[in-house]
């Protein structure tokens, strides 16, 4: 996958407003508006190591359900709040990302990169190998430090993602 995911850190009332959203226009207007306020709101971007970081933390493949809880759900994980061919976004409950960051920190390098090593390598479609490990490994270490801070600021996180 060559598109590039970020996770946000936010509160209640902007949970509430996606999950109350209408449509998925609504729902992207909130996202934008989540985007945009970038220094106002905890955020992680993953660029394209999202697809790698999923597929490591569970059975080497990319979709919802594959994989143990709570480790699959720290991507692709939580409610769907929008789910089409261009865009996904997909939010977790505060409780979820809490036990998302208590999941991610015995995850090491060893342990990660057997989860590399686990990757279809013709489903993954990307330059399989060291130097993709290695750009993986340093955008996880950023996903488990910004679970951590969102699990200790009581936050709600969502996964954006334009395919």
């Amino acid at each position: 996958m060559s598109s590039l995911g970020v996770h946000f850190a936010i509160d209640e009332k902007a949970a509430a407003r996606l999950l109350s959203a209408d449509d998925d226009e609504a729902v992207m207007a909130i996202v934008t508006e989540i985007e945009e306020a970038p220094d106002s709101v905890d955020h992680c971007a993953t660029d394209k190591a999202w697809d790698a970081i999923h597929r490591c933390l569970t059975d080497g493949l990319l979709g919802y359900d594959n994989g143990d809880y709570p480790l699959n759900a720290a991507i692709l994980g939580g409610v769907q709040v929008h789910e089409d061919d261009d865009y996904i976004v997909s939010l977790l409950t505060p409780d979820r990302v809490r036990d998302v960051a208590e999941a991610l920190v015995p995850v090491d390098r060893d342990r990660l990169l057997a989860g590399y090593r686990a990757i279809d390598v013709e489903d993954y479609g990307v330059n399989h190998g060291a130097d993709d490990f290695e750009y993986t490994w340093a955008n996880f270490t950023d996903v488990v430090a910004f679970f951590q801070r969102a699990a200790h600021d009581g936050k709600h996180v969502i996964f954006t993602v334009d395919q």
